[in-house]
């Protein structure tokens, strides 16, 4: 075996079939990885389900919670699923629970085969992203309904960015992210959603050109903030903010460049910089200069002009969007 079809004395003949066999597990949308697809195979063999396994200590892997509602759909990543198949808990809380006895580590054969899975959707992730161009994420709330002022508004930011040339990236749901999904679309720009795997989301909204499911929460805003270069935050609740303080975080730690973070409504985040300015400065939690980071606007030509302030640096420029 010579030194290039080899890898620390692993033939990559026999790393492409292993691959394979992931591959054949992943296509599945079997959650637990290559140990399960064995465990399936040696059922099909013996009809024991747990292949030998004391089953009372294995987890569930499938519940008919869900089967009376057979016209739902659910995405565990980029498998679909209806009626009976639905499972009862999304793959990524796996991640985080604890063995059901604590006898049982059973979780040690699986992790390796999480770390390739995760490694897969930063790979699917940087190549689905990698040509997109300048791009602006527009975060807010999945609650918010078409009659909603701040739909509209969103949706207007939306129509803005696209006649500004650049990509509007959204998490891909209802409300806020659809409403600039839709502006975008309509207006002939790009539309990117970026959805995740949870029990009651409902799958990409039909104004996303370019889309993906993740399974993995970080994964996804890695997503986000890779491939942005400015940051538009509707109204909206914890995820909303979970995405305001990752981002605000990263530009305050110096681990990403300055980026503009632009929220709309001023009445809305009000109470949110009242407890900075207060609270957090007061209790030197924070510098008072940090509260400069973040703008605050309603109007949403206002919001463009300020999130694409690097677009046009890099452009040579600021260029009139009508």
């Amino acid at each position: 075996m010579t030194q290039e079809n080899s890898i620390n004395g692993i033939s990559t003949d026999d790393m492409t079939n292993n691959a394979g066999k992931a591959g054949d597990t992943f296509n599945r949308g079997n959650p637990e990885g290559a140990a399960d697809a064995r465990n399936a195979a040696n059922a099909a063999d013996t009809g024991n389900g747990d292949a030998g396994k004391d089953s009372s200590s294995a987890p569930a892997r499938r519940t008919n919670l869900h089967s009376s509602t057979k016209s739902r759909t659910y995405f565990a990543g980029p498998v679909t699923m209806r009626g009976s198949m639905i499972p009862g808990q999304p793959t990524s809380q796996w991640l985080t629970e604890q063995p059901a006895g604590r006898g049982n580590v059973s979780w040690l054969h699986e992790d390796p085969w999480r770390v390739m899975r995760m490694q897969a959707e930063f790979v699917d992730g940087f190549s689905a992203l990698a040509e997109l161009g300048p791009a602006v994420c527009v975060f807010g709330s999945a609650r918010v309904k078409p009659d909603d002022p701040f739909y509209t508004t969103a949706n207007r930011i939306g129509t803005l960015l696209a006649q500004h040339h650049v990509a509007v990236i959204t998490g891909g749901g209802p409300g806020i992210m659809e409403a600039a999904n839709k502006g975008a679309a309509q207006a002939g720009g790009i539309s990117v959603g970026l959805g995740i795997e949870l029990p009651h989301e409902k799958g990409l909204n039909d104004y996303v050109n370019l889309g993906m499911n993740f399974r993995y929460f970080f994964v996804r805003k890695t997503m986000f903030e890779k491939y942005s270069q400015g940051i538009i935050v509707c109204p909206g609740g914890f995820g909303t903010l979970d995405e305001l303080f990752e981002v605000l975080t990263l530009v305050q730690t110096h681990k990403v460049r300055r980026e503009p973070i632009v929220l709309i409504g001023k009445d809305y985040w009000d109470g949110l910089f009242d407890w900075i300015e207060t609270t957090l400065v007061d209790h030197q939690m924070v510098s008072p200069l940090d509260r400069s980071l973040m703008l605050v606007t309603d109007d949403p030509i206002d919001a463009v002009r300020q999130a694409t302030e690097i677009i046009d640096e890099e452009r040579g420029g600021y260029e009139p969007y009508l």
